[in-house]
């Protein structure tokens, strides 16, 4: 294939892998399901959440053997597996609302559609960062954007879906929905041949190439592994922790603002802050990724961790409805910002050929952070949690503040890496 279908190819693969992360993102909007769950089934509202502590978890857990598989097996045939684990996972949520058995949904749509979403999840991630060199951060942005605003476009469709077919009927429709539309887009899925760059693109000497790359056995030896692990975990770790309480801190301030007493109303505003925000977890994503693109990586962090930090002390003492609803969306697009840069982020410090690997047992943070902040939020009042998180982000910018990129002289120099499976 000529230089110039390739650039045309690569496209194809972009378009595809947006596909994929949209239909996968839709994990994040479990919360529109809650209530209708409890109300088909009876079971208690801490039983139902427990469900989406397990899919994360899973999800985080995953990614790294997704990273595994991909370098080996190549991108279709890994995410083939993993968006079919999803969609079944999904069909057997459905399965188990009909049956009333909350340990069928704990396995179906969590243990086995949280393993599928985190085996195709790092996919688009690892083939998007070798077909565009001269774009890593827009590009990783532009992928993991659909996955931030997945749960927005399925927050707007699935009260009408249950409307009209049932809660029950609307876990089969989306299982079969994700099963064709992601099985479809995985197929278009390929790497480059090996050492292929676009026309006119010349490596950076700031970052490390393909002939150089870290396999995972080298890069996991060295501390800035350990510290972009880190990064994530912190920077995920405050945001997580505030979208699982946004909603009702959002209610405080609001019946506290306009003495509303009305639980539903509040509820409905208060889930209007929520949408809102997520918006923002989907264009931030974008946003920070384009902007690492030209002042780095590092920077980016640093930004985002330092102002963070600030507006989780400032934010206890918000009153105002319209101020806490722009904080909040400034906070989830640094909590998108983070998944969208931390790709480029490796691949600069550890190079392409291995990121699969590399980068997927950096998504173990992700799984960790679910946990621990989802956690740090529950157990703790209010101002206490997000002085927590506050505290968490200093700590992040002290890591990113310290990291140096890794000096690596391997065989790599002198011999071309070892090929990617297509």
């Amino acid at each position: 294939m000529s230089n110039e279908n390739l650039m045309s190819k690569r496209w194809s693969v972009a378009a595809a892998g947006v596909v994929i992360m949209t239909l996968l993102g839709t994990v994040y909007a479990w919360s529109v399901f809650i209530k209708p769950v409890m109300a088909a089934t009876g079971w208690e509202k801490g039983a139902v959440a427990t469900t989406f502590m397990i899919i994360i978890g899973m999800i985080g857990l995953s990614a790294a053997f997704g990273g595994m598989l991909v370098d080996k097996k190549g991108p279709k045939f890994v995410c083939t597996i993993g968006v079919i684990m999803y969609g079944i996972g999904v069909l057997m949520g459905g399965l188990a609302l009909s049956s009333g058995n909350i340990w069928f949904l704990y396995l179906g749509y969590g243990v086995i559609g949280g393993i599928g979403n985190g085996l195709a999840y790092v996919v688009p991630i690892a083939t998007l960062i070798r077909w565009f060199p001269d774009h890593r951060g827009l590009i990783t942005g532009l992928s993991v954007m659909g996955f931030g605003l997945g749960a927005f476009f399925i927050g707007k469709i699935v009260p009408g879906l249950i409307i009209k077919y049932g809660v029950v009927n609307s876990f089969f429709i989306l299982g079969v929905v994700y099963l064709i539309g992601n099985t479809l887009a995985a197929m278009v899925l390929r790497n480059p041949p090996a050492g292929w760059l676009p026309d006119g693109f010349t490596p950076s000497t700031k970052t490390v190439s393909a002939a150089d790359s870290f396999s995972w056995e080298e890069a996991k030896k060295t501390p800035q592994w350990y510290m972009i692990w880190g990064m994530l975990f912190l920077n995920v770790s405050a945001g997580m922790g505030l979208l699982s309480k946004l909603s009702p801190m959002a209610q405080e301030v609001i019946k506290a603002a306009q003495g509303i007493d009305d639980p539903a109303k509040l509820a409905v505003l208060g889930g209007g802050v929520l949408a809102t925000a997520s918006i923002f977890n989907g264009l931030g994503r974008l946003f920070w990724a384009a902007a690492s693109d030209k002042i780095g990586r590092k920077n980016v962090f640093l930004t985002m961790f330092a102002t963070q930090a600030l507006l989780y002390f400032y934010l206890p003492q918000v009153t105002n409805v319209m101020i806490f609803t722009v904080i909040a969306c400034y906070l989830l697009a640094c909590l998108g910002g983070g998944f969208a840069v931390m790709p480029a982020f490796a691949a600069d410090s550890f190079g392409p050929t291995y990121i699969g690997k590399v980068y997927g047992f950096v998504l173990t943070a992700w799984g960790a952070a679910g946990v621990c902040g989802g956690l740090a939020f529950a157990k703790f009042d209010k101002q206490q949690s997000l002085y927590i998180a506050a505290a968490l982000l200093i700590a992040g910018f002290v890591v990113t503040f310290l990291y140096q990129r890794p000096k690596h002289v391997s065989h790599y120099k002198t011999a071309q890496p070892a090929a990617v499976a297509e």
